[in-house]
């Protein structure tokens, strides 16, 4: 890239101001050749069939390349969560900064006034970027791990019928559950939606996510009780250290989630809470990254993957609280 910026140095160890970003995505020529170099590292390859067997459409119409295997039409876009939509790339190119450099996440609101797209694209943008990191990036912890629940949501004497109807289907009434475990060597946390806090479900997150034998930290909570290796503390009585015991890292991860849901979105849809956590989850766990190396992940992470706009909204009686 002309600019310099698709080389080693150091906005790649470290943060990328605004000014650099713009200078970085001067043109939308430039940002598409940025999204080819991460989506096609190697040889440019067919986003249907994944054919190499490619060559250029001299107009660029419809789209800017041939697959002579599959004879489809393709783009950079194409096999990802950014096909078929119109956005420019250089606006997904800055929407995904923004999403990653905001450390309590960026409304659709702000999102669609910032880059001039309406709000409804904005929210779906943002939901097509944190599809990237659907599947985490934590794996299993060698310990010692912290773990935790928090809950997420009204209360249902305030919540419509049908809201009641969807909490109570997914097992709470008044809040969702979210369970997660911390690494303490590391730093890294595994979060995610949990259909209650019974000890069945408690105890089999953190032995999906803490290899065996590893230290586990927790609260008095009696949904860890079973677990191997085990120490705790007791909020009940204010104790909240007991020598290596304490979980002020997984409630610090709580803390910043709760933060965005108050002061960024305000309401997430029961039906989209997992999405939510899976941004921060992301963003927590590769904060030692440069934000270029950043964007390169989110971007490569859209390599095979789709989110259409009917699945998104699709049974979701309470769309109109995540649109935050």
């Amino acid at each position: 890239m002309a600019n310099g910026y698709n080389a080693p140095g150091k906005a790649h160890r470290e943060g990328l101001s605004l000014i650099e970003l713009m200078e970085m995505f001067p043109t939308e020529e430039s940002a598409t050749e940025w999204f080819e170099s991460v989506v096609w590292p190697g040889e440019r390859c067919c986003g249907h069939c994944g054919s190499v067997k490619t060559r250029e459409v001299p107009n660029r119409k419809p789209m800017p390349y041939w697959c002579t295997d599959c004879r489809s039409y393709f783009s950079v876009r194409t096999g990802t969560p950014m096909a078929s939509s119109k956005v420019p790339l250089r606006k997904w190119a800055i929407a995904i900064y923004l999403c990653l450099t905001s450390l309590k996440s960026v409304s659709s609101m702000k999102l669609h006034r910032d880059i001039r797209v309406s709000q409804p694209t904005a929210w779906f943008m943002l939901h097509r970027i944190r599809e990237a990191w659907a599947d985490g990036t934590a794996g299993e912890f060698a310990g010692p791990v912290e773990a935790d629940e928090t809950f997420v949501g009204g209360k249902a004497k305030n919540m419509h019928a049908a809201q009641r109807r969807e909490l109570t289907g997914r097992g709470g009434v008044d809040k969702m559950t979210i369970a997660g475990v911390r690494d303490r060597a590391t730093g890294k946390v595994r979060a995610t939606v949990v259909p209650d806090s019974s000890g069945a479900t408690l105890r089999g997150f953190v032995e999906a996510h803490a290899a065996d034998g590893a230290k586990v930290y927790t609260d008095e909570a009696a949904g860890y009780q079973g677990l191997e290796n085990r120490e705790s503390v007791k909020h009940s009585v204010g104790e909240y250290v007991n020598g290596q015991a304490h979980t002020n890292g997984i409630e610090s991860f709580w803390s910043m989630f709760k933060r965005s849901y108050v002061g960024t979105f305000h309401k997430i849809s029961p039906k989209h809470l997992d999405r939510y956590i899976a941004e921060f989850e992301n963003k927590n766990n590769v904060r030692n990254s440069g934000t270029i190396a950043q964007m390169r992940d989110t971007v490569a992470g859209f390599i095979g993957r789709r989110l259409l706009y009917r699945d998104l909204i699709a049974d979701n009686g309470l769309s109109s609280g995540a649109r935050s």
